[in-house]
């Protein structure tokens, strides 16, 4: 049987493996975050959209992904609706599943497509929110879809990855992934690399390239390496999605490395040990990473250098990076969004949401925030 386990569930069995046995008096360290640093400037960030949905599990928090196209904001609600604002004005609303929607949102081409924990994938009409077609998959969706090339690709938590005709939804290919006994809850989602090919980063530290009108697999390459001695020790789960930059693709693992491979020759140009859950950001010539320990490091993108680290934040739990206009900006648990200088790794300026900000992304110049609380909102800078 496959052993799938959340984020914190794994973190606290591998301190548990580390900890001195020879006491039975041994007391468990808790760690705490550390404390908001000041700040000497205060670049701040300025709400233009802000909504509330159902708040997801503590214990297994989804990353809700919210999107935009077409000027148009999709928003899912665990709850099992999705919904559709231009501006502040709600343009629709439809409950698409009974049992609640465990995806992140992907809207294009005039669709927006989400699933839920029982396998099931909903594809909705981006004006109307009508249902389109729905497909059956082979295991639960908690990561988006990614619709490429007139299909719309995602990945059950199987591992097997589906493709679908986005206008008929009926199955064009599937295409199964290596099993893995032993990995952290979670998929990383299908990113595009060109035209005809999407990559999928995996728990076996490999990312797999594959021909996205057919299915063929046209790559394989391992990314990440582990040397512990237990089956907890040994988690190299790439959850966050690799960033593809120009010919390169950059990629980060748990408990791995952070790794640029250069897509032209498929051969890895550095890596250097860095544990994280989620995606790297490139900017700049450099490659930006959240540790899974609150650490946040720059490199050089073609030398590997580290550039700079910020230990500022601590085990405040960080979410994926992202570069938004002259910044680096980062989430903690507390719903804190820092900016950060990418030259020189300080903090210039915060922002607040609410809850743990679990999803960032900046598409057309601003920042798309999803917390586990339910708070989802979108920024710009001033």
């Amino acid at each position: 049987m496959d052993r799938k386990f959340t984020i914190p569930f794994a973190l606290a069995i591998l301190s548990a493996t580390l900890m001195a046995c020879s006491s039975n008096k041994v007391k468990e360290v808790k760690v705490k975050p550390n404390p908001l640093p000041k700040l000497a400037q205060a670049d701040s960030l300025v709400p233009v959209f802000s909504t509330s949905v159902a708040a997801t599990s503590e214990e297994d928090p989804l990353r809700l992904q919210i999107d935009v196209d077409q000027g148009n904001v999709f928003t899912l609600n665990p709850n099992g609706t999705v919904s559709a604002f231009k501006g502040k004005q709600r343009l629709w609303e439809k409950k698409v599943s009974k049992i609640g929607l465990s995806s992140g949102v992907e809207a294009a081409q005039g669709l927006v497509i989400v699933g839920n924990k029982k396998g099931q994938l909903f594809a909705l009409d981006q004006a109307t929110g009508e249902q389109k077609w729905t497909a059956q998959l082979s295991g639960a969706l908690i990561s988006a879809a990614l619709i490429h090339t007139d299909r719309a690709i995602v990945v059950a938590n199987d591992g097997t990855v589906f493709a679908f005709d986005i206008s008929t939804g009926q199955q064009a290919w599937t295409y199964k992934l290596p099993n893995v006994a032993f990995s952290l809850r979670g998929q990383a989602a299908p990113v595009a690399i060109d035209s005809r090919t999407v990559v999928v980063g995996t728990a076996n530290g490999y990312v797999y390239a594959i021909d996205s009108l057919t299915g063929v697999p046209r790559m394989q390459r391992r990314v990440a390496i582990s040397d512990g001695r237990s089956d907890v020790q040994r988690l190299i789960d790439i959850k966050g999605e690799p960033v593809i930059s120009g010919q390169f693709l950059v990629s980060t693992s748990f408990q791995g490395q952070v790794t640029v491979m250069d897509l032209a020759v498929q051969q890895v140009v550095w890596s250097e040990d860095a544990s994280s859950i989620f995606s790297p950001a490139v900017h700049d010539n450099k490659v930006f990473v959240s540790k899974t320990d609150g650490t946040l490091v720059a490199y050089d993108m073609m030398s590997g250098q580290k550039i700079w680290e910020n230990d500022l934040l601590l085990n405040r739990s960080l979410s994926n990076p992202v570069a938004l206009g002259n910044f680096i900006v980062v989430g903690d648990y507390d719903g804190v969004l820092h900016l950060i200088d990418p030259n020189s790794g300080q903090i210039v300026g915060r922002s607040n949401t609410s809850g743990e900000v679990r999803s960032l992304r900046v598409i057309d110049g601003q920042l798309l925030v999803a917390t586990r609380k339910g708070a989802l909102s979108i920024w710009q800078t001033r």
